[in-house]
């Protein structure tokens, strides 16, 4: 099976409608989470996500819809979940704030998880793929995303995969991020794809939303 993989979209519709077109054929699409948050398009990309995908883990922004005040702390993402909060509909709030962390794919051999297998909320980054491999017994493959860098290893015989993010990269590339995986090769390989898309119609809907600059500027850096 050929799994496609995104994750981190936070509300950049313009981002996610270039990746979606770019995509290969796939047999499934599968979202690491945070659909929403930072961009101004949080209850359009709700609806593209649970249109297109067929599974979809809750991030932190995902779950923190209804609480943005948690996020006071960081003058964007509390902007992003205060405006998410004021658009996504009932049922909207309700997909969003039901998902799950963990989802088993492909028969029980792929975990798919936002963040740490176990610890809410902890960043993988590359350098740290090899300490997520204990909690991988029973599986062949990770998919993870929150850090939003991509990055691809095998570690100790599972691969550990970060598609990166669809709509705020923070790797130094402002391409949206995507990610192939295809769970019948033996080992589990994975391929990783980047699609540029009209950064500037965003930074400029930023700006309308009233969001915060630095929301629009970090773009164009991929940071």
């Amino acid at each position: 099976m050929r799994l496609g993989v995104i994750s981190d979209v936070h509300a950049n519709l313009v981002a996610l409608e270039r990746v979606l077109d770019a995509m290969p054929p796939v047999d499934r699409l599968v979202c690491a989470g945070d659909v929403v948050g930072y961009n101004p398009w949080p209850a359009e990309c709700v609806d593209r996500v649970r249109e297109a995908c067929a599974a979809t883990v809750r991030g932190n922004h995902d779950r923190n819809v209804d609480t943005p005040d948690r996020y006071r702390a960081n003058r964007m993402a509390l902007a992003g979940l205060e405006l998410a909060a004021e658009r996504l509909d009932a049922d909207q709030r309700e997909w969003v704030l039901g998902l799950p962390r963990r989802v088993d794919l492909a028969g029980g051999r792929v975990l798919l998880v936002h963040d740490h297998p176990e610890h809410v909320d902890q960043y993988v980054r590359p350098y740290q793929f090899p300490e997520v491999r204990p909690y991988l017994d029973d599986y062949d493959a990770c998919i993870l995303g929150h850090t939003h860098v991509q990055h691809e290893a095998t570690v100790d015989g599972r691969l550990i995969l970060n598609p990166g993010s669809v709509g705020q990269p923070r790797d130094g590339d402002p391409r949206a991020a995507f990610a192939i995986l295809d769970t019948d090769a033996e080992p589990m390989t994975a391929d990783l794809h980047r699609v540029e898309y009209d950064v500037s119609r965003v930074q400029a809907a930023v700006r309308e939303a009233g969001l915060p600059e630095r929301t629009a500027a970090r773009l164009e850096r991929g940071e």
